[in-house]
């Protein structure tokens, strides 16, 4: 049985974040991709089967509405897909061998620190998100005179369509953010190193409010690169979540060294 290594504890110091650490950060999770496409493969396969799977019982129950939400709430779910990546590139930046009963031992480790509570609360998010969606829609288009609106796309070009869209955009954007502003620096924290998850949900919290702008734009970019993945009937998040997980890793080392943290440096294969 592989030996789990002992994390350094508390939260290091933090440094400011700056645009040219995006470019950095996304330039190593292309080469962390690169160097490891089996992984990329294997962890983003996870998330494509459950998006078919998703858009399938949609269309097979004939409630196409739910569709729509689902393509806009599945993206609040895929920091669970990032631990895997992270444990790679974590490997990959120490110089080590990717030896896969190690990944997955660490990764299955995780279910006995604190994860699991920050994986709960994403999860209760994005059924909170899902009971917001069916009000939002019931509010709009719940009198509709439309017999069947689970198979018409009409309606959504409606007055009442058109404001329910708008409507469930902006709701879920503010969800997408909040549960953004708390996990994009915190899950690979809690991977990283031995601290509680709220402690690391806020430290990620002011990570970006004290750099709005390079963490905002992060933000936009994976939201954007998301969405246009999950649009070829989610094969293409087979490049992006990979790139966006290895990425999110550097990003969040590179924050670590501008704090002070000392450099990861390659220890031998």
């Amino acid at each position: 049985m592989p030996q789990i290594e002992t994390r350094p504890l508390g939260v290091p110091e933090m440094g400011e974040v700056r645009l040219a650490m995006l470019a950095e950060a996304l330039r190593r999770g292309w080469a962390d991709m690169r160097r490891a496409p089996g992984y990329a493969v294997l962890f983003a396969g996870v998330y494509v089967v459950i998006g078919l799977i998703l858009a399938a019982i949609t269309w097979t129950t004939g409630k196409t509405y739910w569709l729509i939400f689902a393509v806009v709430g599945f993206p609040l779910v895929g920091p669970f897909a990032a631990v895997g990546f992270y444990e790679v590139s974590r490997r990959l930046s120490q110089g080590r061998a990717l030896v896969a009963s190690e990944i997955f031992t660490v990764i299955a480790h995780q279910r006995r620190r604190q994860l699991p509570s920050i994986c709960t609360i994403i999860i209760m998010v994005f059924l909170f998100w899902f009971f917001l969606a069916h009000m939002i829609f019931a509010l709009f288009l719940g009198l509709s005179v439309m017999t069947n609106v689970s198979s018409s796309l009409e309606i959504y070009f409606t007055p009442e369509g058109i404001r329910m869209l708008a409507v469930g955009t902006l709701v879920g954007a503010a969800f997408a953010l909040l549960l953004y502003s708390i996990t994009v620096v915190a899950l690979p924290l809690l991977l990283d190193r031995e601290v509680d998850f709220v402690t690391a949900m806020l430290t990620s919290l002011q990570v970006v409010t004290e750099n709005p702008v390079p963490m905002l734009i992060w933000a936009a970019l994976i939201a954007g690169l998301t969405f246009l993945a999950m649009l070829p009937g989610f094969l293409g998040l087979f490049i992006v979540l990979p790139l966006l997980g290895h990425a999110t890793w550097h990003l969040y080392r590179l924050i670590c060294e501008a704090g002070g943290a000392a450099p990861r440096t390659p220890r031998g294969i």
